[in-house]
């Protein structure tokens, strides 16, 4: 589990057929073989670790299916990433409850400045639309944001100078493909509804 609050920015150092190495700025003592580190927010198994510099370099193994239903297919070496270890029993839960399991792909339709902060619509593939309500959690390449509005399949967020700062939010552009994870509560929701009509009619 995760909670959508990003704790550094990773590179990507090298990929070789399905292994990705990542460089980052924890501490390497502090990650075991076998942890999980949401990377853009995809959940991925730590198989290698080792020293970078101030940093660490560890690697993950990225399967065909996860290629094919988030960006990592369009990462190469030099992309930066957001990424953020496995929630710890006791820890503050900042943002909201983020599985790391990636439902999907958006794309960023607009985005503009709004004062010191940043304003983007997002557009969500057709089948996650129904999952996403005006102010309840989604979570953007790993980030967990509040939806501001919500128009069919568009939905707003808002970036504040932080967030822009400590992400590689300041870096986006229009058009740009995100992963999409959809709050793992509106999901039970949306279940539960759907059962409830199957077994009233």
């Amino acid at each position: 589990m995760f909670t959508g609050i990003i704790t550094d920015i990773g590179i990507v150092h090298a990929i070789e057929g399905d292994r990705f190495e990542i460089a980052c700025a924890y501490d390497p003592t502090g990650i075991d073989i076998g942890a999980s580190i949401a990377c853009d927010g995809c959940c991925l198994t730590v198989t290698s670790v080792m020293p970078d510099g101030a940093g660490a370099r560890f690697a993950v193994d990225v399967s065909n299916e996860t290629r094919a239903c988030t960006t990592l297919s369009e990462w190469g070496p030099g992309t930066r990433i957001n990424i953020e270890r496995a929630l710890a029993v006791g820890a503050e839960l900042g943002g909201h409850i983020v599985t790391g399991h990636v439902d999907g792909v958006a794309r960023i339709a607009k985005l503009w400045s709004d004062g010191a902060s940043t304003r983007i619509t997002v557009e969500a593939p057709q089948a996650l639309a129904r999952f996403i309500a005006e102010k309840g959690s989604v979570t953007l390449a790993g980030t967990s944001l509040t939806v501001n509005e919500v128009e069919g399949r568009t939905f707003g967020v808002n970036l504040v100078p932080h967030t822009l700062q400590v992400t590689t939010w300041g870096e986006r552009l229009s058009g740009d493909r995100l992963n999409i994870e959809v709050d793992l509560l509106a999901r039970y929701v949306a279940r539960l509804s759907q059962f409830a009509g199957e077994h009233a009619s």
